[in-house]
């Protein structure tokens, strides 16, 4: 599932670091200790630049140049990966199928022996096809449901535990001045995608690689969504989109839905005055929705030193530790890929922060592999159409669905 949750500067190239100096001068050639090239997006947090140099630095078998991307990371690295100028080991939101298929990702699967079952396992398996593993999970981001636990108190409100409950809530909580729910200035469709879904016990795609919303529940529960919209419960035209929290901390709307990056932001403005939860069930077999993802590290096959690089991810993002609880909690807010850092985070341990992290073991899920581009727009534009013109929930699946099994009979072919 792509998260995006950090704006992403458009246009630009990438920034060099130079993390590591010796005396060669090339990728290939001259000087004692190999030179790789590892590029990340453009981070927002603070000091996650200073940070991922210092990491590179103390690596003590290869001179790593870090590379930071601003402008469309995923179309500069998907072109970096057919050519040999493009980095021997990369951070990505994927990898994609097309990736793994193409050859273009080195297969990582033997860096994890023995520490496997210490990753979260579903973002573990959002990298893993054919029984392996194509990129290592770095960290976990995902979204929550926020509320102003004040304006639920004095209109009589409670946190909302079914998404009846939910639109009730958010109509019950709308007054001149606060809205009662924030779904993002679209409405709600970009931010919420196939949460939705997931919450009524259904899934994009299905363990046996079919659409998994072929079900009456989906029309029923995507249609609930519109009823926030015909009842003017929702915060249009914000002066920022769902993933920043002002929305939620100026007042201007009771519950807002947000990623955990934000949570340091909030907790800061509001102190105690703010709970979290997940997204609310719907219907006899749904449950809880939280949607999480992860960018891993993965290797390019185009590389010069493949082996290199791939040591040099199981050093950083296997063996050391300590930089991957450091990544992870010290510059914005995430949780550890590793559920053994995750649970003793003292981060993690307290308030919304280790409801988050509950939420997200026992009720996450992530976009699954076999989930293609097309099949997203279908879904997407449908969505929409739900949401804002009340377009008929089953006839707009139907036309989705349609896109989403002709897609996935082409990825498994």
């Amino acid at each position: 599932m792509p998260i995006n949750r950090r704006q992403l500067l458009t246009g630009g190239t990438g920034l060099a670091l130079t993390a590591a100096c010796g005396s060669n001068t090339g990728r290939g050639g001259g000087g004692s200790r190999p030179r790789l090239s590892q590029w990340y997006h453009q981070y927002g947090e603070a000091g996650t630049r200073q940070a991922v140099a210092r990491y590179a630095a103390a690596y003590p078998d290869a001179d790593v140049r870090v590379e930071w991307r601003p402008g469309n990371y995923d179309q500069q690295t998907a072109a970096a990966l057919l050519t040999d100028a493009g980095p021997d080991v990369f951070e990505v939101n994927g990898p994609t199928l097309d990736q793994i298929r193409g050859g273009q990702v080195a297969d990582l699967t033997d860096l994890l022996q023995g520490v496997k079952d210490d990753f979260d396992p579903v973002v573990l398996a959002q990298k893993t096809h054919d029984g392996r593993v194509w990129g290592i999970p770095q960290t976990i981001d995902t979204q929550l449901l926020y509320y102003r636990k004040s304006l639920l108190d004095a209109a009589g409100v409670r946190p909302p535990h079914s998404l009846d409950e939910l639109v009730d809530a958010a109509r019950r909580l709308t007054d001149r001045r606060t809205k009662g729910l924030f779904l993002g200035n679209d409405g709600g469709p970009g931010a919420l995608d196939g949460t939705p879904l997931y919450a009524a016990g259904l899934s994009f795609v299905t363990p046996e690689g079919k659409p998994g919303f072929d079900d009456p529940a989906a029309a029923r529960t995507l249609g609930k969504l519109h009823r926030l919209w015909a009842d003017k419960s929702l915060l249009l035209g914000a002066p920022a989109d769902w993933s920043d929290p002002s929305a939620l901390i100026q007042g201007l709307t009771a519950m807002q839905w947000s990623g955990l990056w934000a949570l340091p932001q909030i907790r800061k403005a509001l102190g105690d005055d703010v709970g979290a939860l997940p997204f609310p069930p719907d219907g006899p077999a749904g449950k809880p929705a939280v949607p999480v993802g992860a960018y891993a590290s993965a290797v390019s096959t185009r590389g010069a030193h493949r082996d290199q690089a791939k040591a040099f991810v199981r050093w950083l993002w296997v063996q050391r530790t300590d930089y991957q609880q450091d990544f992870a909690l010290s510059y914005g807010f995430h949780i550890p890929a590793r559920t053994s850092l995750a649970r003793k985070a003292t981060a993690l341990t307290q308030g919304p922060a280790a409801e988050a992290a509950h939420f997200t073991r026992a009720y996450g899920y992530a976009q699954p592999l076999l989930w293609t581009t097309a099949a997203q727009t279908a879904y997407r534009d449908a969505l929409t159409r739900i949401v804002k013109d009340g377009a008929d929930p089953e006839s707009q699946l139907k036309a989705a669905l349609r896109t989403a099994e002709a897609e996935l009979r082409r990825v498994r072919a």
